[in-house]
């Protein structure tokens, strides 16, 4: 889980909180990797409710949805 600000971040994705900086270099500071379901890129949710409610949504999908990796 990655907190910057004491703020809880999301994957917009999955909902996960094993969101961390894709890589410790300065020039890709702002991208962004779920461990979780791989998502990467910019956007990153610190909303609970959200995250909780993509999570629970994300739980319900079949492990052979081809937005699911």
């Amino acid at each position: 889980m990655k907190k910057i600000s004491g703020k809880v971040k999301y994957c917009p994705t999955c909902g996960s909180t094993k969101i961390f900086w894709a890589s410790g270099l300065p020039q890709l500071w702002s991208i962004w990797e779920c461990k979780e379901c791989g998502y990467r890129g910019a956007l990153v949710l610190e909303d609970g409710k959200l995250g909780a409610k993509l999570r629970k949504e994300w739980k319900k999908r079949p492990k052979f949805s081809p937005t699911r990796v």
